[in-house]
């Protein structure tokens, strides 16, 4: 009876032993049998479509560093990039192009000291059109106090707050100004009163890529680099028959002048604050409802796209300083419209009082016809 019952503790005992290796072999697995511990994320994702070209590419990795990476344009030319210094993050420097499919490749080593690849594609989206933009001033330009900053574009516009966002006006007076879209083609940005002279002003339109709604996106970037000149003002007291230059509020010239009909409001020189448009050595004047064409005058500085000039009139030589004759013009002597133009940029500012007429703000460069509370409405943001 002892001998049968040592030999079932016996057998106990050895398939307890055996149970308890089988636990053993059923633990995880060490070494090659685990999963590399780290992992890449790409934005945009393995397989997107429609990838905005003005959005930089990023990659990832968790739990390890990144050892390389290249994101690979159609005609296998690596897209810009630069590496973090922790080597956790990529990402690329130069925009991507329209329409067009790329493909990631890199490697990584995780904490575990095991290899990863990342392998993936991604196209970007097809614009319906790409429209067009440009800036005004253009780059080392000086112009006056009261030149508004343009931005034109060759199509409307339908989402200006996406357009607006993407412009920036910095300078080295530290003014602030606002931007005010004049119509669905084109943006301007003033400060609330003229620049301060002499400030150096740098434009950036970072429009590339940007949507503009219906489908279109910007072209491409523009940048301007100008400087806002000596502040001169030319102030028309149209009663007067004079014609006044100042510079820093003091007056430097006083020219005798002719200007529009005092009792026509169709002729008259509009009240108004206008800004010198262009400058031309001759122009020809052409008014045939009023009987003439292709008139030349010397010396012509544009100030309303209304049709209005500082200019030479010697041919009305009997009336300058006297009795307001033109139709509309301010017309000067040959001498000393030469003396005025030589000394106008575009972009001062030309302020009318004492007419019978105001132009009402519609006839560019209008900006300054406009309050400054409501200029701020005319922001999309």
């Amino acid at each position: 009876m002892h001998k049968r019952l040592a030999a079932l503790l016996l057998g106990l005992a050895l398939l307890a032993g055996c149970s308890a290796k089988v636990e053993q072999g059923t633990a995880k697995p060490v070494g090659g049998d685990n999963p590399p511990v780290a992992k890449f994320t790409t934005a945009p994702a393995d397989g997107a479509t429609d990838v905005p070209v003005n959005v930089p590419v990023q990659v990832t990795v968790a739990e390890g560093t990144i050892e390389q990476v290249a994101v690979t344009n159609p005609e296998g030319q690596a897209v810009a990039g630069k590496l973090a210094d922790d080597k956790k993050s990529w990402s690329t420097t130069e925009p991507l192009g329209f329409g067009k499919s790329y493909t990631y490749a890199g490697k990584a080593t995780g904490t575990d000291g095991r290899p990863v690849e990342l392998k993936g594609a991604f196209t970007t989206l097809t614009p319906a059109a790409q429209v067009r933009a440009t800036l005004f001033p253009g780059d080392n330009q000086t112009v006056g106090v009261a030149v508004p900053i343009k931005v034109d574009f060759d199509a409307d516009v339908t989402d200006k707050a996406a357009v607006e966002k993407a412009l920036t006006v910095t300078n080295s007076a530290g003014v602030k100004g606002s931007w005010a879209w004049l119509s669905a083609r084109e943006v301007h940005y003033r400060p609330e009163t003229y620049w301060p002279a002499n400030t150096q002003v740098h434009v950036e339109a970072k429009l590339y890529g940007v949507p503009y709604g219906g489908g279109a996106y910007g072209r491409a970037d523009v940048t301007s680099d100008f400087t806002i000149g000596r502040n001169q003002v030319v102030k028309i007291d149209t009663p007067s028959h004079q014609l006044v230059v100042q510079r820093d509020g003091q007056t430097v010239a006083t020219y005798p002048a002719s200007f529009g009909k005092d009792a026509d409001p169709e002729l008259t020189t509009p009240n108004g604050t206008f800004v010198v448009m262009q400058k031309d050595e001759q122009w020809s004047f052409d008014n045939p409802r009023y009987g003439y064409t292709n008139v030349l005058k010397k010396w012509a500085v544009r100030f309303s796209n209304h049709g209005e000039f500082i200019h030479e009139n010697n041919d009305n030589a009997g009336n300058i300083g006297k009795n307001n004759t033109s139709h509309g013009c301010a017309n000067l002597l040959e001498a000393d419209a030469k003396a005025y133009y030589d000394s106008a940029l575009v972009g001062d500012p030309v302020e009318v009082t004492g007419s019978i007429t105001t132009l009402p703000p519609q006839f560019d460069w209008y900006d300054w016809q406009i309050p400054w509370a409501q200029w701020q409405t005319m922001s999309a943001l």
